[in-house]
């Protein structure tokens, strides 16, 4: 799970919605952000682009101050494995990226070996062949 959500704020989650296929994605960013509407989708003010976001069921309630919903937002930046692989997240990732085949409603995706995709493994050093030996 992410160490930046809990299920318990996604407690009114209806559906994700998905804006383009994220098969091929290592990873997705994941964060809450604030909208007037429970459903449809939300404007997006960041870099990069939204590649999805979730939606409400009717018994959700708005912050009492704002007027404003609680939703999730999946998006990408600029500089993210997607777009610049032997960037800056070749291994490693973002603090709140998971892998995107893990959201469902109202449960915080995971991190995988394959969203992490931590340093390539270390192989030990090739033994020298022995031909023959001096007799």
């Amino acid at each position: 799970m992410s160490s930046l959500l809990s299920d318990s704020d996604l407690a009114h989650e209806a559906q994700v919605v998905w804006l383009e296929n994220v098969g091929g994605l290592d990873y997705v960013r994941q964060a809450l952000d604030k909208t007037p509407r429970r459903r449809n989708k939300p404007r997006y003010a960041r870099d990069g682009r939204m590649v999805g976001y979730t939606e409400l069921d009717d018994s959700a309630p708005a912050d009492p101050d704002s007027g404003l919903y609680r939703r999730r937002v999946f998006f990408l930046l600029p500089h993210d494995r997607d777009n610049q692989p032997d960037g800056l997240y070749q291994e490693g990732a973002p603090g709140e990226a998971v892998d995107p085949r893990t959201i469902r409603p109202r449960k915080v995706g995971e991190k995988t070996p394959r969203s992490q995709r931590g340093p390539a493994p270390l192989t030990a050093p090739a033994k020298p062949a022995v031909d023959s030996l001096p007799g």
